[in-house]
């Protein structure tokens, strides 16, 4: 959990800044986003970044703040509900990157046909229907491949991340 504060606490502050333009509030409520992260870790699936699925925890107990506090939810909250900061802090790119590269190293340890449907689908964004014709079987195969291929990867990181 340490890790995952100190690789996202910025992404998250900047965030809750960048609406609540508070500097305490946003303090808080970074220090709040981790502790609920924490008690619901079991809850994150993977299908998102772990700094997306932060700052939608941030986004709720913004929004729960405004409720007790009756202050009015600011506009770049209201009706967004996937509101990241459009503009990345230059070491949270090189860390997504460093990431990747590790994803990329796990992957050479798939078979060979989970691999190439894993690699279809993130650098070539191709569809499952796609990947499927190109694999030479159907598009259910390859979303199933690519699930078990992704679940393979995630254990694989959370057992590293122990």
């Amino acid at each position: 959990m340490d890790k995952l504060y100190q690789q996202n606490a910025r992404v998250v502050y900047r965030f809750l800044y960048s609406v609540c333009h508070d500097k305490q509030l946003a303090e808080d409520l970074t220090q709040e986003t981790f502790l609920e992260a924490y008690k619901s870790i079991e809850r994150f699936d993977g299908s998102c970044k772990i700094s997306s699925w932060l700052c939608q925890i941030a986004k709720h107990l913004l929004y729960r703040h405004y409720q007790k506090t009756k202050r009015e939810i600011p506009v770049a909250l209201e009706g967004s509900e996937e509101f990241i900061p459009r503009t990345p802090a230059p070491d949270c790119s090189i860390m997504a990157k460093l990431e990747l590269m590790e994803v990329f190293k796990d992957m050479q340890k798939l078979p060979p046909a989970m691999r190439e449907v894993i690699y279809l689908r993130i650098t070539g964004e191709l569809t499952f229907g796609e990947i499927g014709e190109i694999m030479g079987r159907s598009e259910n195969w390859a979303r199933v491949t690519f699930y078990r291929g992704k679940e393979i990867l995630w254990k694989g990181r959370k057992k590293k991340n122990e």
